[in-house]
């Protein structure tokens, strides 16, 4: 098997991974935002070990979707159209030019609150709020992005089994 298939065959496994996260990621989002979240919902946190658990769920699945598809999922697309990766940002503004990113900047902002999420977890209640709202609205835009690799592969590269696309949310 020469060196671009191989190529190809991680690019499509990362594809089902990133699919399956995002997958999860939507479900944990619908049963999260059920609920207004704000200030006083995040106080109830320490009270409420289910919440907290649903809340964990969302922040781990929500960087992990992001951090998949920024750090391993653009580099091996690249690879599998005979393309040298670079650094991250050599990577994703590459992905812009493609079109499989609307915005690098929006990308970091994105990136940026996943790190909020992750290392300023809850240390004010009213910020963590406005940060979890925020990373609600970037769902649509991990999943779209997904969405968009998947069809930008998929008139490149040729495989028996394809991931579906993730359902877009109104």
């Amino acid at each position: 098997m020469n060196i671009l298939k191989t190529e190809q065959k991680r690019f499509l496994s990362l594809l089902e991974i990133v699919r399956r996260e995002g997958e999860l990621l939507l479900k944990t989002d619908a049963r999260l935002f059920k609920a207004n979240l704000n200030a006083a919902w995040v106080e109830r946190l320490e009270n409420d070990e289910d919440l907290a658990e649903r809340l964990d769920a969302f922040v781990s699945r929500f960087g992990r979707m992001q951090d998949t598809l920024g750090d391993k999922l653009i580099p091996s697309l690249l690879r599998s159209l005979a393309e040298k990766p670079g650094s991250v940002l050599d990577n994703l503004n590459r992905a812009e030019k493609l079109g499989l990113l609307t915005s690098v900047v929006e990308w970091l902002d994105v990136r940026n609150l996943r790190n909020k999420l992750v290392h300023e977890y809850m240390a004010d209640a009213e910020e963590f709020a406005i940060a979890l709202n925020q990373a609600h609205v970037a769902v649509t835009l991990l999943v779209a992005n997904y969405n968009t690799i998947n069809l930008f592969a998929h008139s490149r590269i040729s495989a028996p089994v394809w991931p579906n696309l993730l359902p877009v949310s109104n």
